[in-house]
């Protein structure tokens, strides 16, 4: 589903380079859910916002179902983004003044979704998250983790293939954080193809398949439920 081959990220001022990715290898097949791992600077969002689309990269190759986004323009992006991807982030970023029910329809409407397809996806997604119940409360109503159950179902309900989190229970406790990570994981079984990047060791052990990533590239291991997986990368 995703495929990177010697992808690498330069931010360049007037007087550094500073290499976020060199040389980065990953392959994800479709139906997986990968925890990445590694230390503060290392590199993770940097990747995240590429597999997203959301900056560029300098140098290498970067497939999505097949598609090589390096030979796309800025709308070609914006709508292979709008398709495929949805984004969950550990800022939860809804809108304090909109409902539940509005901050998932934002982005439907942004998509130009006729308004009865958007009422039954925000309707089945609410759901889906244990909210439906919730839909007419504004998000300062909520705990940090329903806010961030309200943050994945507007994900969902631009019906992604692919979704990107980023450090998704962040800004939990761990109970809620918990709950969090077995709604991802009820998600993937769905379906689901899941990039989560985190902080939290124990999290991670939770996804399948684990990477680190150590100044810019892959560690030297990759473990895939406990095992070294000499394929990722290749």
């Amino acid at each position: 589903m995703l495929k990177m081959n010697n992808i690498s990220k330069v931010y360049q001022t007037e007087m550094v380079q500073t290499h976020a990715l060199r040389d980065f290898n990953l392959n994800v097949e479709e139906g997986e859910f990968i925890a990445v791992t590694g230390p503060s600077g290392s590199g993770k969002t940097t990747f995240l916002n590429i597999a997203g689309m959301l900056e560029p990269f300098s140098s290498g190759e970067y497939l999505l179902d097949g598609i090589d986004v390096g030979k796309l323009n800025d709308n070609q992006r914006a709508d292979l983004r709008n398709q495929k991807i949805g984004f969950i982030f550990q800022g939860f970023n809804l809108i304090p003044d909109l409902n539940l029910y509005e901050n998932v329809e934002v982005p439907l409407r942004y998509r130009g979704i006729k308004a009865a397809e958007r009422k039954r996806r925000i309707e089945q997604c609410l759901e889906q998250v244990g909210l439906a119940s919730r839909a007419k409360h504004l998000p300062q109503q909520l705990s940090g983790g329903q806010q961030q159950r309200v943050a994945i179902a507007r994900a969902l309900a631009g019906e992604p293939r692919f979704l990107l989190a980023d450090e998704p229970t962040g800004n939990l406790d761990s109970l809620m954080a918990r709950q969090v990570m077995e709604l991802l994981e009820q998600i993937n079984r769905d379906g689901a193809t899941i990039v989560m990047v985190t902080h939290d060791a124990e999290l991670a052990r939770r996804a399948p398949r684990n990477i680190q990533v150590v100044d810019g590239q892959l560690a030297d291991f990759t473990l895939y439920q406990g095992k070294p997986n000499v394929a990722v990368g290749a």
